[in-house]
């Protein structure tokens, strides 16, 4: 009975801390902490405190990137790739999308661009929502195979943690090419997705009125032609030369400085030590090659956003371990058997979980170290690295309902019934996908 209350407190603080966002979801995990400590008694967990310091350099990094400029020239070079194709951006847009989102670690790259998406989708007579809604999808999805994402550094952080010795670059191995193919997969899907703009009753209908014709069919800003300050590229070129080389040591330890260990042997230090490192590094640089104001750092939209996650990981995290950690008899008994044999129930919790706190960081703190805490196989955790998004179920997070506010052709919606909304199809299709995918890749190389 008290582990039943003690579940319903955790589901009734994750419920209400929703309704106002990823820092009044912390902040109201305080709540649950308070409950369990004082009334249930609970031992308080332990906050995940290497997984957070890892975070926070990564946005600091991310926020650094963004000031100096470095971004600017990365979203450049994605809109000339899209306009440089237009015919195939139902598939392109999305791949650019992911692509952007695994280079910078955050989606919020997406709404820059949403307007060219939309305006080279409605020049070429194509239906907006068939490439936006996907490029929405698609930019969350490459969350779990960037580098420098909150949700990939805490997976680092966690395996870390339960004595498992799967580096940066072999995750990645298996979430990059697991998402890619869930978005191309996502993408082909939406290739035909509703009506022609010609066959479009509504659509047709709207466009009469010669006001609004000129309102969907109007241009758009662009940065095609714009000159941008040389110290924009120099930012981008020392950012992505970081990520190589945190690839480079992830991959060979052998390169990483050795210490001895409480039982005096060597060891190599851990990566989540090295990531916090260089993104410390690389902010350094960026700071002083390109005279980057840092106190226009914390005004960033990406620092912002990140600095969000960190603290709403925070709470969740440190709220579910107290509940976990004093149940964890019980759990492995009971959900140890049951994850055993239906791995993919795992993945279902993972899912919902990230839906239920808008956030794959929070799912990623929440779900996996009561997983491997089970005795859950780490390369099953691995497969479904993917399921860690799911917040497009409900067409509530920013990204999507930008999405919608940026389709001035009406195309890309939320349907009568909410769950019948743009978003669906893609989303289901990416996901799903991209699990199995994962599940193949992590047992072939694994």
């Amino acid at each position: 009975m008290e582990m039943l209350l003690g579940f319903i407190v955790l589901l009734g603080c994750l419920f209400l801390g929703i309704k106002h966002g990823g820092i009044g979801l912390a902040v109201i995990s305080g709540i649950g902490l308070t409950l369990y400590t004082f009334v249930f008694h609970y031992k308080p967990g332990t906050p995940p405190i290497g997984v957070m310091l890892t975070i926070l350099a990564v946005v600091t990094c991310a926020g650094f990137l963004q000031t100096s400029g470095g971004l600017t020239v990365m979203l450049k070079y994605a809109e000339k790739f899209l306009r440089n194709n237009p015919k195939h951006i139902t598939i392109l847009a999305p791949v650019t999308t992911w692509f952007l989102t695994v280079l910078c670690g955050t989606g919020h790259v997406v709404y820059t661009m949403f307007p060219i998406i939309y305006d080279i989708s409605i020049k070429q007579n194509i239906r907006p929502e068939r490439p936006m809604a996907v490029s929405s999808i698609a930019s969350q999805m490459g969350i779990s195979a960037s580098p420098v994402s909150v949700a990939v550094v805490s997976i680092v952080g966690f395996m870390a943690v339960a004595g498992y010795t799967f580096n940066l670059l072999q995750i990645l191995a298996v979430s990059i090419p697991a998402t890619l193919i869930g978005v191309i997969c996502a993408a082909l899907v939406s290739y035909k997705r509703g009506k022609d703009l010609e066959n479009d009753p509504a659509f047709q209908e709207m466009i009469k009125d010669p006001e609004q014709k000129s309102y969907v069919f109007g241009e758009n800003e662009s940065l095609q032609g714009k000159e941008l300050p040389s110290s924009y590229y120099h930012a981008t070129i020392i950012f992505l030369v970081g990520i190589i080389l945190i690839a480079i040591l992830g991959n060979f330890p052998d390169l990483l400085p050795h210490f001895a260990d409480a039982k005096g042997k060597m060891k190599a230090i851990s990566m989540t030590t090295v990531i916090q490192i260089i993104m410390l590094l690389i902010s350094a640089i960026i700071l002083f090659v390109c005279k980057t104001k840092a106190k226009e750092v914390g005004n960033s939209q990406v620092f912002r956003a990140g600095v969000v996650a960190l603290v709403s990981v925070y709470g969740v995290a440190w709220m579910a371990d107290t509940y976990f950690a004093n149940h964890m008899s019980i759990l492995k008994t009971f959900l140890g058997s049951v994850v055993t044999a239906y791995p993919w129930a795992y993945a279902v919790v993972l899912f919902f979980t990230s839906k239920l706190v808008n956030s794959q960081g929070a799912a990623v703190a929440i779900v996996m170290p009561m997983a491997l805490n089970l005795g859950m196989d780490p390369i099953m955790v691995l497969s479904f690295i993917p399921a860690c998004y799911g917040y497009f179920f409900l067409p509530t997070y920013p990204s999507d309902l930008a999405c919608i506010g940026f389709d001035r052709s009406g195309t890309t919606r939320i349907g009568k019934f909410v769950l019948n909304h743009s978003f669906m199809l893609p989303g289901l299709t990416g996901v799903v996908t991209a699990c199995i995918a994962g599940f193949i890749i992590a047992h072939v190389l694994y």
